[in-house]
């Protein structure tokens, strides 16, 4: 699908229901959000906006991501899934993002933000990846994680030990989402975990209509 298409259909998923009484043209909210998740910084995202004569804070186009709930579309159907965790950090705190990527098409599935990393939060994360897409008859592709091995099994998912191959697409979803969060560390600022969770469902849809 050319580019243009993508943005153009990307854009038009973009629910603007939770507005009232915003005077920014929906099709600038629209892009804004857009912008932002693309990987704009806020800074740089109004800076756009003001070239359309809109001038809005950094917090209205952050409040405007929040708000339009944007996740990833449910009923995929993958023949394999690569499972994975990793480390993200809020206001110094450890906390673990749980992420599902088809790798075929590098789509992110699911994504999920825990304090701490358990099998029964594992088995909790299958389960909602579950109920969002076809997935009982996929092959799971997990590295060293434990937590998430037991999970598969628990859940009765055909799962397979595999440390590169197919499992790239998951790193590469990790490695942008640390880059997204901080130019120097894997560190969101002054979030709390709702919030960021949140803007990794909102990462997650626009990464699906990107790739």
């Amino acid at each position: 699908m050319p580019e243009n298409a993508r943005l153009n259909d990307s854009i038009d998923q973009i629910d603007l229901e939770f507005v009232e009484r915003e005077a920014t043209p929906e099709l600038l909210m629209k892009l804004g959000i857009q912008l932002h998740l693309a990987g704009l910084s806020l800074s740089n995202t109004v800076s756009i906006l003001e070239l359309f004569g809109v001038k809005r804070a950094r917090s209205t186009v952050h409040n405007w991501v929040h708000k339009a709930d944007l996740q990833p579309e449910d009923g995929q159907s993958p023949d394999h899934i690569a499972v994975d965790e990793t480390v993200i950090r809020l206001n110094g705190q450890q906390y673990w993002l749980y992420a599902a990527v088809d790798p075929e098409t590098n789509e992110l599935l699911h994504t999920q933000l825990e304090p701490t990393t358990t099998t029964v939060l594992a088995q909790s994360f299958l389960t909602t990846l579950r109920e969002k897409h076809d997935v009982d008859d996929a092959v799971f592709l997990v590295d060293g994680a434990t937590s998430l091995q037991t999970a598969c099994s628990r859940h009765g998912l055909d799962f397979r030990y595999e440390k590169r191959g197919n499992r790239n697409s998951v790193e590469r979803v990790f490695r942008e989402v640390k880059r997204r969060t901080s130019s120097f560390s894997n560190s969101f600022s002054h979030a709390e975990a709702e919030t960021a969770d949140d803007w990794l469902r909102s990462f997650a849809f626009a990464w699906n209509q990107l790739i």
